[in-house]
């Protein structure tokens, strides 16, 4: 699923809940076990009304929840939630009920009411909506963030496949701003009140969550999120496929973009040409996986030759030791410039080579048809990664 700049809000699986030092973090809590639709809740044998964003109980399961086991500490943690505008909170000190409502739910995305039926979601199990801005407050007050504030800083400002930034078409990566997809340590000290060696302590603990790639020079590092498309995490872009969209985007770019430094300098040539480098590098793909072998209603034979650009010319093997006719295999041994007698009801006809007796390089597979036209397409094939490639180049012969 996208997750564009624009968007006003972000998903937060339940069970990626950070359990760090942070306001934050009991922020994350308290919504994720908030109501998700109206209903009637039930709490110790009493039946509570709530709404969307709402959650009623006792102080019993509001320590349950924050994860504290003082009732001075729960309730102090509310206070500064309430302060901060985050939350809403009222605790009847005559039936000693507690009843807190997330400010910034996102009704949206809530469920339909309900009279019957469950209206809390079961403990890590979905996600919660959180708007982009909501650690927003923290930078505007100078707070000095904590480890669980600057993690969900982080998951806040995630983009994915947004036009405005290439590299977020690889995997979802951090942006702070249209200018904003290169960081450096010092930003993110400056923003969080740390000094830069604790954030690169922050970046070596949670690297499975936020994984930094250096660009050269000194434009700075990028940061994506590994864990935003699904609980288990995604790979890590190779570091050929980063330097690559980062050339392309250099070689789209304009001379004497002003500038203090390099990182802002490169961040405003991701923002004014990714786009049309996206554009490109998909016209590009498409062309390469559109078939340029022309069909024909029957083929009757088959050719195997040598390329003419083979490197590899003289470990080529020279036989055929199967093929596929009608999704029948039969084994034949055909010598090199000899003509392998197919199928003659006019079925496709497949020539399969064993994998360890290829090399990288390239072969021409050649096939004919009643008319004798004969069309040679080359395929590449790569001894790691047993994978074959068509080549772009189609000769007529």
């Amino acid at each position: 699923m996208k997750c564009l700049r624009k968007y006003k809000w972000i998903k937060l699986y339940r069970a990626t809940v950070p359990s760090s030092k942070g306001i934050m973090c009991y922020w994350a809590r308290l919504a994720s076990r908030a109501a998700f639709r109206k209903g009637n809740a039930r709490y110790c044998g009493y039946t509570n009304a709530v709404v969307p964003g709402m959650w009623s109980g006792g102080i019993v399961g509001l320590k349950s929840i924050l994860g504290v086991k003082r009732r001075a500490q729960a309730l102090q943690i509310m206070d500064e939630l309430q302060s901060l505008g985050y939350i809403s909170y009222n605790l009847d000190l005559n039936t000693k009920k507690l009843s807190y409502e997330i400010v910034d739910w996102v009704q949206t995305h809530s469920g339909p009411e309900a009279d019957k039926g469950a209206v809390y979601v079961t403990e890590g199990y979905g996600f919660v909506c959180m708007p982009r801005s909501i650690t927003e407050r923290l930078a505007a007050q100078k707070r000095i963030f904590g480890e669980a504030d600057a993690w969900l800083d982080l998951w806040c400002h995630t983009v994915y496949k947004d036009y405005g930034n290439a590299f977020s078409f690889l995997t979802p990566v951090i942006q702070y701003g249209k200018y904003g997809c290169v960081l450096t340590l010092e930003q993110l000290g400056a923003r969080w009140g740390w000094e830069k060696t604790k954030v690169w302590r922050f970046f070596q603990k949670n690297c499975t969550t936020f994984a930094l790639q250096k660009l050269p020079g000194s434009y700075g590092c990028l940061i994506f999120n590994l864990r935003y498309n699904s609980e288990k995490g995604d790979i890590m872009p190779s570091e050929a496929k980063i330097l690559f969209i980062l050339d392309s985007i250099k070689k789209a770019s304009r001379k004497g973009i002003e500038a203090q430094s390099d990182s802002e300098r490169i961040n405003k040539m991701i923002a004014w040409n990714s786009r049309s480098v996206m554009k490109q590098l998909q016209q590009d793909k498409k062309e390469e996986s559109s078939d340029r072998v022309a069909v024909w209603d029957t083929y009757t034979r088959a050719y195997f030759s040598h390329g003419r650009n083979c490197k590899y010319r003289r470990n080529c093997i020279y036989d055929c030791q199967g093929m596929f006719i009608g999704g029948l295999e039969k084994r034949r041994k055909v010598k090199k410039g000899r003509v392998c007698p197919f199928s003659r009801d006019g079925t496709l006809v497949f020539l399969v080579f064993p994998v360890e007796d290829l090399k990288t390089g390239q072969e021409d597979f050649v096939i004919s048809n009643t008319r004798q036209n004969v069309v040679s397409l080359s395929f590449e094939y790569q001894h790691k990664t047993n994978y074959y490639k068509s080549s772009p180049n189609l000769r007529t012969m």
